[in-house]
């Protein structure tokens, strides 16, 4: 889907498009409460916790799961070779070669197992529209893999470095704390400050096109920074400063991309950060980080941005 243009784009995107509609998302929406709730009691409970391996990776992982009907026995795998992917410090590509491999034929082996037996779930809507001729099995593949990998990871780094926002600015936590918008606009200016998705994927002109005052040619490769778009000070005042209340009405920040590759699963992602930042700030209200901010350590990853830990007492 992402390395298509219309009309192949639009069609591959319709196949799916009916997997986030408005009962979809509501039904998403009670199951990431639970979900976070059984997580947060875990945090409550030791006194202290890891907001990415406690919260940040189990929630996202679980919820794309629900929506693609990926079985229990199948999670655990998803998360160990998912962190592979988000965040090895891989400079010759094995590592991340090795987890592709290994989700791939995952998915492969969920896809028929949904041949065998459909439910309610995305793939098996996805294996529905192969029967009718409306999607190839490599269609259905690729399209399942894409939801896997895309729908949860930029959500990790979207959840670890809201809640980082929240902890190290309190007085934008209380704010939100008691007002929805605010908080909303705390999601906005997370997806900002820190994209999660800091460089696209490959784009390659069809026709010579002037970028920058340079001329490229078809073919040629161009990645786009959404991180540095959106921290253009042309754009944002005081870019690299965290204003969730000034930027509340600007919303102009290109974290899910523009056009019609906009992110299909946005809604989704908005929905488990405001889920998960609710929760935090309501039952964790006291919650601080245990070492300075200046020692946490992201992901080296040149596509996604994250945190490996985020610590905590509460």
């Amino acid at each position: 889907m992402i390395n298509t243009d219309p009309p192949e784009h639009t069609r591959l995107r319709r196949a799916c498009a009916g997997a986030f509609g408005p009962r979809r998302m509501q039904h998403l929406r009670e199951r990431a409460q639970q979900v976070t709730d059984e997580l947060i009691d875990a945090v409550e409970a030791r006194g202290h916790g890891d907001l990415v391996t406690a919260l940040a990776y189990p929630l996202p992982i679980a919820i794309i799961c629900d929506l693609l009907g990926v079985p229990e026995s199948y999670r655990e795998d998803v998360h160990e070779w998912s962190l592979v992917i988000d965040s090895a410090d891989d400079t010759d590509g094995s590592k991340v070669r090795e987890a592709t491999d290994v989700l791939e034929r995952l998915v492969t082996e969920v896809v028929e197992a949904k041949r065998a037996t459909r439910g309610t779930d995305l793939i098996s809507d996805l294996v529905a529209q192969e029967a009718t001729g409306t999607l190839s099995a490599d269609e259905v593949t690729s399209t399942a893999f894409l939801i896997l990998i895309g729908g949860h990871e930029t959500t990790v780094g979207l959840i670890a470095t809201g809640a980082l926002a929240l902890l190290t600015h309190p007085g934008e936590a209380a704010k939100a704390r008691q007002d929805p918008q605010h908080r909303a606009a705390v999601i906005e200016e997370a997806l900002r400050l820190h994209a999660p998705l800091q460089n696209a994927t490959w784009r390659f002109p069809t026709e010579d096109v002037e970028i920058g005052g340079r001329l490229m040619r078809p073919g040629e490769p161009i990645l786009v920074s959404v991180l540095a778009a959106n921290r253009d000070p042309a754009v944002f005042e005081d870019s690299d400063a965290f204003r969730p209340g000034q930027r509340a009405a600007e919303r102009r920040h290109i974290a899910f991309g523009a056009g019609p590759h906009l992110c299909i699963g946005a809604a989704l992602a908005r929905l488990q950060a405001d889920v998960a930042f609710e929760t935090l700030l309501r039952r964790l209200p006291t919650a601080r980080l245990t070492v300075p901010e200046e020692e946490l350590i992201w992901w080296p990853s040149p596509i996604t941005r994250g945190l490996f830990h985020l610590p905590i007492e509460v």
